[in-house]
Formats: C-alpha cells, structure tokens, sequence
C-alpha cells in the first residue's frame, strides 16, 4: 500500500512540474509577442481601409476589370467552341452509321 501511495504521490509531481513548466512557455510568449506586438498579429489583419478595398473591389456587385471580362468571354467562346465540335463529331459518326446501316440494307434487299 505504501508502493502505491508512493507512486501517487510522484505522478501527482511530475504532474505539477509538468503544469509549471508550460505556464512558464506561455508567459515566455506573451513576453515575446508583447515586444513586437505587429509580428505575427499583422499577418493575419489588415488595416480597415485596406479591408474595405478588398471587399468593395470583390463583392458580387462590384465592378469587374476589362481584362476579367475579356478572359471570361474567351472561355465561354472557347466552352462555345468545344461543345461544337463535340456534336459535330456526333452528328457525323451518326450520319456514318445511318449510311453504313443504309448499305446494308441496300445489300440485303439485293440478294433477296
């Protein structure tokens, strides 16, 4: 029983010194970021004049740029053109199969 009282007693230790130990690391931190406080935090915000240009420039509403007018009408053109092409090559592998299947027949009826 004193084994075990014992062996409590040293994890509920090394627990606490654990515990101790990160809240040092976090103050460590807190010191390092107080220093400079525009280092990591500047990253991540932007000033509001700036966020208000990014979000006025890319809403549904805003005004797009003549080169991103320019590029989504090419693809459509280019989308425009696939999609021809496509039934194009459709139509033709029908109208081959209609004519192969009509010469069959052709030949069928002639030998009867």
């Amino acid at each position: 029983m004193s084994w075990l009282c014992a062996t409590t007693l040293l994890g509920l230790a090394a627990v606490l010194l654990a515990l101790s130990l990160s809240s040092g690391a976090d103050c460590a931190l807190l010191l390092s970021t107080a220093k400079d406080p525009r280092g990591p935090i500047r990253r991540i915000f932007m000033r509001e004049a700036d966020a208000l240009n990014f979000f006025r420039q890319r809403s549904r509403r805003g005004v797009k740029s003549q080169d991103e007018i320019n590029a989504e009408h090419r693809q459509i053109l280019a989308a425009d053109e696939r999609r021809r092409e496509f039934h194009e090559e459709k139509r033709n592998e029908f109208e081959s199969y209609a004519e192969e299947d009509h010469d069959e027949q052709n030949e069928r009826s002639r030998e009867h």
